[in-house]
């Protein structure tokens, strides 16, 4: 007694089967990558080619002529470096501690805050130099800031930079902020929303990415509100934005109280 092999082309059902996938996965292509690309209204192609790469999500080329979008407010100018700003020397901590008397008002003699506004101690330099610039140009608005900034020169906001950070970060007596929310350690990925450590994180973090952990929680609230808002815009390529837009109140909440009870 003699068994045929089902994986054969010699069995007609096999044969089928195989035929059968193949026509169903030829057409799907055509139609998710040809069909639908070229019947979408507003798409110009300059060939079956390109509607194959835009459905599959590569970039291409603006065509020749076509007017560039530009976002009608003021954004970073800030080009950030990982390495920028550090081993900053003695001479440039002891000229940022002058310049930084008249900061204590709302950051505190040691960058610690007590009024709800951000702690600078131990910041890392790129993001407070980066944001001293946004106050300046406007990237970032602020009644508060941008008096304060408006006769900084460069070198006078990469020396408040370099001695903000070489503060101690900030210490609390209370106890830890215990497991981290969904939202800090795993993100919503359904809803593309990458996990606040990501950027945020305490090994490592993502050049002017701010240091969150002890940070006031109705700042951190604040802040989150008005990217989600679009009242605050100086964030590099949208990623704040695209990401708050999308995580509800209750999120925002327990992502700020969790950064603000971190020790």
């Amino acid at each position: 007694m003699t068994r045929e092999r089902i994986a054969s082309f010699r069995n007609p059902w096999f044969t089928t089967s195989v035929g059968i996938a193949a026509a169903i996965a030829i057409v799907a292509a055509v139609v998710g990558f040809v069909w639908l690309p070229l019947a979408h209204p507003g798409e110009q192609f300059k060939g079956v080619w390109d509607a194959i790469c835009s459905a599959a999500g590569l970039v291409r080329n603006a065509a020749s002529g076509t007017q560039i979008v530009r976002a009608d407010y003021l954004t970073t100018s800030v080009e950030i470096d990982p390495q920028m700003l550090g081993g900053a020397s003695a001479e440039s901590i002891g000229r940022g501690a002058t310049l930084a008397l008249r900061c204590t008002m709302c950051h505190g003699a040691r960058g610690l805050s007590q009024a709800d506004t951000p702690n600078l101690a131990g910041q890392y330099p790129v993001t407070i130099y980066k944001e001293l610039v946004d106050f300046k140009t406007g990237a970032r608005a602020s009644a508060v800031m941008a008096p304060l900034v408006a006769d900084l020169s460069d070198a006078d906001m990469r020396d408040l930079a370099a001695y903000y950070a070489y503060l101690p970060r900030v210490t609390t007596s209370g106890l830890a902020a215990g497991e981290p929310p969904r939202i800090v350690a795993s993100g919503a990925p359904l809803r593309g929303i990458a996990p606040c450590g990501a950027c945020h994180g305490e090994v490592d973090s993502k050049a002017s990415a701010a240091w969150l952990e002890g940070q006031p929680a109705v700042y951190l609230r604040t802040q989150l509100e008005a990217f989600a808002t679009g009242a605050r815009h100086n964030d590099i390529g949208e990623q704040m934005r695209n990401i708050v837009r999308r995580m509800t109140a209750d999120e925002i909440a327990a992502a700020s109280a969790f950064y603000a009870a971190r020790p």
